[in-house]
């Protein structure tokens, strides 16, 4: 569900001091509940707590997602879902505080009540749990449009913490509007919108004033309310120093990235829902998710009061500019040195089920697409090879095909090929990989994806670096697919040979470039 050049200036990283503990392991050690650990948000905010002298506790539906993050060692990780009382009970027992970073944003039509039961239950286990407070990161909300009239995201992060509010427990409810970091998805919509498109003719919304925040702020603030006193139960508005329009943000975001200046019309006529297509086909933000963001910019976002600094105190450097937020986060990029991204998180509705292991499977039909290749390289090189497949790297044989299955998966709702990689050489548990999902890895050794494009059935890939009884470099690939339905069993028989062609060139391709890496001075 939902640092930069030194700990002083991180982009993610917060001052001495400034998330309120005294550093260390020892500090305040509050026990600290988190879910969404494994989104953008929580994702950056464990190491956080963590640095503050806190214990974190990790609520996650996959665990095996948080493995390799390199504060994994040190948060303890439990098996759970918020819609699961039970597994939500046991994750509050013995927390101080705990963190609601989850919604069902894009999960269906329903998402509404699948938040609204959600935070019930959150709600309802705090308090049976005696929790000391909440905590939220909810949307910012115009002051005058009624919530009738809010887009449905919005709408339903409103009352969310409304739910929060009244369980009984002091909560903490954070309001931002867009938060401008590296990965997040209003900074990916922002730089490739503004990148790709030297002229661009824009819906109304880019005339819409908005306050945005860096990520090191709402980090800040997340974190410093963690020791809020225990009369203090309310919502709070959030934002950095600047009030800017989406076209001023898009003209400043290309002085900063020293890009031609762009030239920016506007036109009455985009519909929200014609805005979120257009989006989705110029970024790697699929329509889904462009939709509320775009829906969430039709009114005016800006803070109408500042009280959080009567709580967490703002240290020298703080709250980050937008021309700053925006030069960390550009930094960050070009360093490869995302720490998670938009597409952290699972997408909604896409498959989960793990891999098959059983050879004689019991489950149904398994298809598999079956290579083995001799490879004239180190198993170290061929595992540089394989972990830096895709994102501009591509996938080794048929470009122009992997292009067109990526448009038919967008056109029908999926995410593409344009997620990408959060790192250009190494992939952990749980990365997103253009439109597949790294289910399995074991360096040097084995890569396991499982595809979350729109299919009738469910799909993995997987690469293995290894040797054989001579003592030579052997590649293994095999894909699988299970078909569901007749419509399943159809979709892999027409596609065939199609695959024959482009998995078997993908073989021969990934064991050249071994080949040739070995052979590079």
């Amino acid at each position: 569900m939902s640092p930069e050049h030194d700990r002083a200036s991180g982009e993610g990283r917060i001052e001495d001091g400034g998330a309120g503990g005294t550093g260390g392991t020892g500090g305040t050690g509050l026990r600290c509940l988190v879910t969404g650990a494994t989104g953008y948000v929580g994702g950056r905010l464990v190491p956080e707590l963590l640095a503050a002298g806190h214990r974190v506790r990790c609520l996650a539906r996959s665990p095996e997602k948080l493995r390799d993050h390199p504060w994994a060692g040190e948060a303890e990780v439990v098996r759970g879902d918020v819609l699961d009382a039970d597994s939500v009970s046991r994750a509050m027992e013995g927390v101080d505080v705990a963190y609601y970073l989850v919604h069902a944003l894009g999960s269906g039509d329903d998402f509404e009540e699948t938040d609204r039961r959600a935070a019930r239950t959150f709600a309802e286990r705090a308090k049976a749990a005696g929790v000391r407070r909440i905590v939220y990161l909810g949307g910012l909300t115009p002051s005058d449009v009624p919530e009738r009239e809010l887009s449905p995201h919005l709408r339903s992060r409103a009352e969310v913490g409304r739910i929060l509010l009244a369980s009984g427990v002091p909560t903490t409810v954070l309001r931002a509007a867009i938060v401008i970091g590296s990965g997040s998805a209003s900074f990916e919509m922002l730089r490739y919108l503004t990148e790709r498109l030297p002229v661009m003719v824009t819906p109304s919304w880019v005339h819409t004033r908005i306050q945005p925040i860096a990520v090191r702020d709402v980090l800040r603030a997340l974190a410093g309310s963690a020791l809020m006193p225990a009369e203090v139960s309310r919502a709070f508005d959030v934002g950095g120093p600047d009030v800017l329009t989406y076209r001023e943000m898009m003209v400043r975001y290309a002085e900063v990235a020293q890009l031609p200046r762009r030239l920016i019309l506007s036109v009455p006529m985009l519909s929200p829902g014609l805005s979120s297509h257009w989006v989705g086909l110029i970024t790697p933000v699929p329509a889904s998710i462009a939709r509320p963001l775009t829906e969430s910019l039709r009114h005016e976002v800006v803070c109408r009061e500042n009280d959080i600094l009567n709580y967490v105190p703002a240290p020298p450097g703080y709250p980050l500019g937008f021309d700053g937020a925006l030069r960390l986060a550009l930094q960050r990029v070009r360093d490869a040195q995302v720490t998670t991204r938009w597409s952290s998180a699972s997408v909604p509705g896409a498959p989960s089920d793990p891999l098959p292991t059983d050879p004689d499977w019991a489950g149904g039909s398994l298809y598999t697409d079956h290579r083995t290749l001799t490879v004239d390289a180190s198993p170290a090189a061929l595992w540089r090879v394989i972990e830096g497949i895709g994102g501009d790297n591509g996938w080794y044989s048929f470009p122009l095909a992997w292009a067109v299955r990526g448009w038919l998966d967008r056109l029908v709702g999926g995410v593409g090929l344009r997620r990408g990689r959060r790192d250009a050489a190494r992939l952990r548990a749980g990365d997103s990989l253009d439109f597949w999902r790294v289910e399995e890895i074991v360096p040097g050794r084995l890569l396991r994806l499982r595809a979350e494009m729109r299919l009738p059935g469910l799909a993995w890939l997987e690469m293995y670096a290894d040797t054989d009884d001579a003592g030579r470099t052997r590649y293994r690939q095999r894909a699988l697919f299970h078909p569901r339905g007749l419509a399943g069993h159809a979709y892999w028989w027409s596609v065939w040979a199609f695959h024959a062609a482009v998995f078997g060139g993908m073989a021969r391709n990934i064991a050249r470039a071994a080949a040739r890496d070995t052979s590079a001075p």
